[in-house]
């Protein structure tokens, strides 16, 4: 929640209000937050509390913004500056063919990174508490997290066997 809070106030400061010092601290707070909550789960389970399945989910959500965070901070700095007239749109992409299949495949691999880090952390919380039965509450991500991963393959491989194709040109009429 705090990474949209700085991330909307920062963007805020910087285009609505015209602040960019604070607009650019506030957006420089938003990879703190990670390093925050990461430091307090693992305080907390240090000092002896019982690990929950919120121990387990900012495990999961620190893999998921340390891939995703810089992307997410980029698309939404780019909508404010086109919203507050300070930046034009961007072409969009043109994904058919060959462009999608690779989109696609970088989009799960990118994921599959995400999983990976979450998964690793996980783990690693496991191992500070101690055992797998009193970890159990942590590992509970573990199955979502996993769904997600297997279900969002089914996009590369549907746009590898389909890649779409260039639109038609548009006709003028004569």
């Amino acid at each position: 929640m705090l990474f949209w809070v700085f991330l909307v106030g920062g963007l805020t400061a910087r285009y609505a209000a015209g602040w960019r010092t604070l607009g650019g601290a506030l957006l420089l707070c938003v990879p703190l937050i990670d390093i925050v909550l990461l430091g307090a789960t693992v305080l907390s389970i240090r000092a002896g509390a019982e690990p929950t399945v919120w121990h387990g989910l900012s495990a999961a959500y620190l893999g998921i913004t340390v891939v995703y965070g810089h992307r997410t901070v980029r698309w939404a700095d780019a909508k404010f500056a086109r919203r507050f007239g300070e930046a034009a749109a961007p072409p969009r992409p043109e994904l058919y063919g060959r462009a999608a299949v690779a989109d696609a495949w970088k989009s799960w691999f990118r994921f599959l990174l995400a999983y990976a880090i979450s998964v690793g952390l996980i783990f690693g919380l496991v191992v500070l508490v101690g055992t797998l039965d009193d970890g159990a509450p942590l590992l509970v991500w573990l199955n979502p997290l996993t769904k997600v991963l297997i279900y969002s393959l089914i996009w590369p491989i549907v746009t590898t066997i389909w890649p779409g194709k260039a639109p038609e040109p548009a006709k003028e009429n004569q």
